[in-house]
């Protein structure tokens, strides 16, 4: 089973260059950050047409997320649970988390996020971004403990570590790269979730994300920001990871590039 994450930057927009990526890779799932459009206006048509079912978690003008998957979907979730540790709003206004499980032969549940970035720094912005992953942690937490096959996919917008960028100096006062940031990550992946890019032993410069700005895909100023956490279940099963670069290159391209994770059958 190929499972991708994918921050597509508006869904709309890039509808041709999304639809000539799924049909040269192929995924069996798919995962959608920053949809930018609420359900209704989401072009669900084109991927049935695809073989793909489809349940989305929209929102007008930004975020949003979606699934996709040609097997059938249950148990859809669209939000995290709960408030969160602050007492701010659940996310219902912010339309960053949808999960289902797949059900295929081997079910696997599938979780697709989009972290919020949090800057600037010192604003409720990022105070917002740091409950956000306390309450994704409490989740994961909650799904560890149904022992199941599972993968927390998406858009993290955190740096975990220097390596994983380009120029980590450039991103010193980023919210994606401060250490309360980089230690909620770490607590996440400690509770027992694996990277699959560590997994699959991929190197030092597998950079997700270029900014549109300065020049930055051609002189390849990266970071990795996009991930899959798989939970031992879906651990046991990985069978290796691809990150789409020349997505990168494709007429209209979002900022980010599809991460796909394949597991046993």
């Amino acid at each position: 089973m190929r499972i991708a994450t994918w921050n597509v930057n508006s869904v709309n927009a890039r509808l041709p260059t999304v639809l000539a990526w799924l049909e040269a890779a192929q995924p069996d799932v798919v995962g959608f950050q920053e949809i930018k459009c609420v359900d209704e206006k989401f072009p669900r048509e084109a991927f049935e047409a695809l073989g793909y079912n489809v349940e989305t978690n929209g929102q007008k003008t930004y975020n949003g997320v979606a699934l996709l998957s040609k097997y059938p979907l249950s148990d859809v979730r669209r939000g995290l649970p709960g408030m969160d540790a602050s007492g701010l709003e659940s996310d219902f206004e912010q339309a960053r988390y949808i999960e289902a499980i797949i059900e295929a032969p081997r079910p696997v549940r599938v979780g697709c996020l989009y972290l919020p970035n949090g800057n600037p720094i010192g604003t409720e912005k990022f105070d917002y971004k740091l409950a956000w992953f306390d309450r994704l942690q409490a989740h994961a937490r909650d799904l560890l403990a149904l022992e199941e096959a599972f993968s927390l996919c998406g858009d993290y917008n955190v740096i975990p570590t220097p390596e994983d960028a380009r120029n980590p100096a450039a991103w010193v006062d980023d919210a994606l790269f401060q250490p309360t940031s980089r230690a909620a990550f770490r607590a996440l992946k400690n509770l027992g979730l694996s990277d699959a890019g560590e997994l699959g032993g991929q190197p030092a410069g597998t950079y997700t994300f270029w900014d549109y700005q300065a020049g930055a895909w051609q002189r390849d100023q990266g970071i990795r920001i996009d991930f899959h956490l798989l939970s031992p279940q879906a651990a046991d099963r990985f069978q290796g990871i691809e990150t789409h670069r020349d997505a990168r290159d494709m007429e209209k391209p979002s900022d980010h590039v599809p991460v796909v994770v394949e597991l046993e059958d």
